[in-house]
This record gives structure tokens, sequence and C-alpha cells, in this order.
């Protein structure tokens, strides 16, 4: 299915739904249908035609969506770009990805300009909330000749591992990851699921995706540096659904109220964008233990998941990351390209209609990644003897001291069940002797931890090679957008000291 018929089909089916609730705005399916095509009028008077990308510079909002879907109905291509960057980030991108029409709004105008004064392009820019959509449109009338393997969407990864690419979704990708998730999560209309994920991060947007094709109801809210708020806010509008990467779960467990609330309507929660630690799962379900909480593992390449704990295994199975979703195989294969055996650590390999296409202006890099076994994660895990999936560590950030290959995911799950350590990271650091050592970065919010316990809490609970050679306490982990640890520049942080 096309991504433009995701809206179409559940205005169709329901006109007078809400789809989107932001700040004191709702608005309904034929709403968000009719502005959409609005907008689409307005791109193809710009000249933007099938194939053209059009950047979205904006905050999660209804007008992100009205935009979305208004370029998905011109045939061009949507650019989702993270909306933090600064001008001389933006730039790069706008270079690689060379846009007709860069979307934006009066708050990020400015680092639009600024990006645009740094490179030689010709591209136009529209500001959304100057233009009105309050009138009624008809739809459009074009002959929509792409094909579900046609390109819809262009994320660009977060750069964790280096510069960022933009990993290119077809719209069969798009709705092949949506229909499965639909099915695993037993999405239905009724729902209504709080968004404090950016719609430019592929997480994000497979809310974006789900809950649209399946007639339900997005309730977007920014607030979530001011926690409280935003559950105030799943109580009032009777959220079912939650999700969140590893911080989100951290913040509110430490820094909210969350066990002074009760959530009646809260169907279940997902978790994913990166390993959650064991011991916080726990705590945070037994805070919300009746709902449903679903561990997920995915990546940007892959339109977002790949694999799914079911709730009723998560006690039996915590840690893992469960076995492959719907329409998707999951291999852990050695660097032959064979099975490993039980226990045996090798690399997540995917196969599945939802497989990007490849990376934008890269074939070097695709070639990488994409190869006859399906897509090559960069994650290394194990298998246990059901089938169930560990994951270890990415395969760039393992630590390798001496003869050892150290997970920093086992140290910092070891590390965070000491009370006052709020978060930490492990990395490795150069070494004379044993090429890499341990260095453990806390951060403690203010509460007291002397090294000399943490170091004897580590001793009783991890072998020798796996202890820190180094401690640092520091204010906050430096994270991307999406809410992953940047430990190259915690790596940075030793090397300048």
């Amino acid at each position: 299915m096309l991504l433009l018929n995701f809206l179409r089909k559940s205005a169709e089916k329901y006109p007078d739904k809400a789809v989107v609730v932001y700040q004191k705005t709702r608005l309904t399916y034929k709403e968000l249908d009719d502005s959409s095509n609005g907008f689409a009028s307005t791109l193809i008077e710009k000249k933007v035609k099938k194939g053209d990308r059009v950047v979205l510079f904006i905050d999660n909002s209804c007008d992100y969506l009205i935009a979305y879907f208004g370029i998905s109905k011109t045939e061009a291509i949507i650019v989702a770009l993270n909306s933090q960057l600064v001008p001389r980030e933006l730039a790069v991108l706008l270079n690689d990805c060379a846009p007709k029409v860069i979307v934006t709004d009066k708050k990020h105008k400015k680092v639009v300009e600024d990006a645009l004064a740094l490179i030689n392009q010709d591209i136009a820019v529209l500001q959304i909330d100057a233009l009105d959509y309050s009138e009624n449109h008809e739809p459009l009338a074009m002959s929509y000749e792409l094909s579900d393997s046609g390109l819809a969407l262009i994320i660009y990864t977060s750069g964790t591992t280096g510069k960022p690419k933009g990993v290119m979704l077809s719209h069969g990708n798009i709705s092949a990851n949506a229909d499965s998730i639909i099915e695993y999560l037993h999405l239905k209309a009724e729902d209504r699921i709080m968004v404090v994920l950016p719609f430019y991060y592929s997480y994000g947007n497979s809310l974006l995706t789900t809950h649209i094709k399946a007639g339900g109801t997005l309730i977007i809210d920014n607030r979530f540096m001011y926690p409280n708020v935003v559950l105030d806010n799943m109580i009032k509008e009777e959220v079912t659904g939650f999700a969140g990467v590893p911080s989100h779960f951290n913040i509110l467990i430490k820094k909210s109220a969350i066990a002074k609330y009760s959530f009646p309507k809260l169907r279940y929660v997902t978790q994913a964008g990166g390993a959650m630690m064991p011991a916080m799962i726990k705590e945070f379900l037994s805070i919300v233990p009746n709902t449903n909480f679903y561990v997920m593992y995915g990546q940007t390449e892959a339109s977002a998941r790949l694999s799914y704990l079911k709730p009723e295994y998560l006690k039996k199975k915590l840690g893992s990351i469960g076995k492959a979703i719907p329409g998707v195989e999951l291999l852990v294969l050695n660097e032959d390209g064979r099975p490993v055996k039980e226990g045996q650590i090798g690399e997540i390999v995917a196969k599945g209609y939802n497989i990007m296409q490849g990376y934008w202006n890269s074939p070097e890099e695709t070639a990488l990644v994409l190869k006859k076994e399906g897509l090559w994660t960069g994650d290394l895990a194990r298998v246990d003897e059901e089938g169930y999936i560990y994951l270890i560590s990415r395969k760039k950030d393992m630590i390798k001291s001496g003869a050892n290959r150290i997970s920093p995911f086992e140290i910092e799950d070891i590390v965070c069940r000491l009370e006052n350590i709020v978060e930490c990271a492990a990395v490795g650091i150069p070494d004379e002797i044993l090429g890499e050592a341990i260095a453990l970065f806390i951060v403690t919010d203010g509460f007291i931890v002397k090294e000399q316990e943490l170091m004897l809490f580590c001793k009783q609970n991890l072998a020798v090679y796996k202890l820190p050679k180094r401690i640092e306490c520091i204010n906050e982990l430096p994270k991307t957008a999406s809410g992953k640890i940047k430990r190259e520049e915690l790596k940075k942080l030793i090397a300048d000291s």
C-alpha cells in the first residue's frame, strides 16, 4: 500500500474521528486529509514532482502531519530531518539529499536560512505555519504511478557510528512493517498513543504510520522535560499506549511522580531504541503492573522493527529482545555466514519486505550491510535453546581488552542496580598493555556515590577483566535526539583530559 493511502483509507472510514491532538488543536481524519491536499497543491505550484526530495524540518505537530502526507500526495520523497540540527549539520544533509523544497516554521526558519547560506543550492523554503489550511480542498486529480517499490521516505541515521546515512524506505517497506506492528500490538481504531518520540526518528515515524493506518489517534506532547505534565495529559486524553526509549523510562522512574498515578486506560507500553536494563524493566513494571510491556528491537534500515518479546514471556526471558516480528526472518550468523550454535555470539541478520532499499548516494556503504544473507545489522547477539535472541552489543561498541570481548551493556546493567546511580555508560579507552581498558561514566544527580563502594559492588558482580579502570562522574550522558548514548564523545572526554 502507498503511504498516502494510509490516511486516505482511514479518512474514508473515520472522517470525523480525531487523528491528532496537539496542544489545543484537534484534527479529524477528514481535516487532515483535506489540509494535506491543500499543502500538496502548494508544493505542486512550487514545481515539486515525482521523485523530488522535500525536507521536513519542524517539530512534532499538526503541521508535521499535514506536510508529511502532503509531500507523499505529490509522489515526492519525504526527507525527515532532526529539527535540533545546527546550520552546519543541516547544510551537510541538504548537500547530500539535494531537496527541491524545505518545509519549516517560524521557530526553525533562521537555522534553515543560515544553513542555505553555507551551500550553493537553489532550494525553496516553505514556512508552513504562515499558510492557511482552513478551507476544504478537493482530492488531487493525479494519476498515481507509484508502486510499492517506489521510494517514499529518507530517514538519516543518528550518526553514532560515523557520518549520518540516508536510509531509503519504499512504500512497501513502510507498509509491511506497519502491518506487522499493528498485528502483534493488536492495534485498533480505539487506540490512543502518547507521542513523545520525534517523528523524524524511525521509532517515532512508526507510531505515526501504524496508528494512522489502524485509524487510531496520536496525542502529541513535546514537553517530556516536565514528565508529570505528560503523565497528566495521558490521563486527560485517556491514552491506551506509550512508547519510549530507555532514557524516557529512566526519567519516569527517577524524575517523575509516576508511582502516584493510576492509568486505567493504559493497555500497553513499548520500549525500543537500545537495550534497557532488566532491573529498570522490573522497576517500571512494579509501578504499572497491569500494563502489557513490549520489549522491541529494530533499526532505521528495517523501517523500524525487527523483533519483539511478548509480554507474557517478559519474566521468563528478561533481557531478551524476543523473536522476529511477523513477516521477518532473523538469524544470528558468524563471520562465514553460518548460524551460530546455542550460546555463541554472532551478528543479527534480517530478511523481510521491511528491509531498506539502501543508503542514499552511498552504494559502497549499502554493499557493506545488504548482502545475500540479508541485512547485516552490526548488532551482536546470542540465541538460547528456545530461539530467543539476547542482544550483546553493537559490534563497534564491544570493548576489546586483552583476549576478552566485553559487552558494555552487561557492565551498565550491573552498575545501574546500585542505589543512587541514575544512569551510566561503559566505553573502551586505549591501554598500553590490554589494548583497551574500561572507563565508566556515571550520573548521580547530586547523590553521593563513593568510588570505593562502587568498585566493591563491581567486584562482587563482575569478573576481574570487566572491572572499570577509570570512573568519571558527569552531569549527563551525551545522547542523540533519539536517546542513544554517544560513546565516541565519552571516549573523547577521556582523551582530552
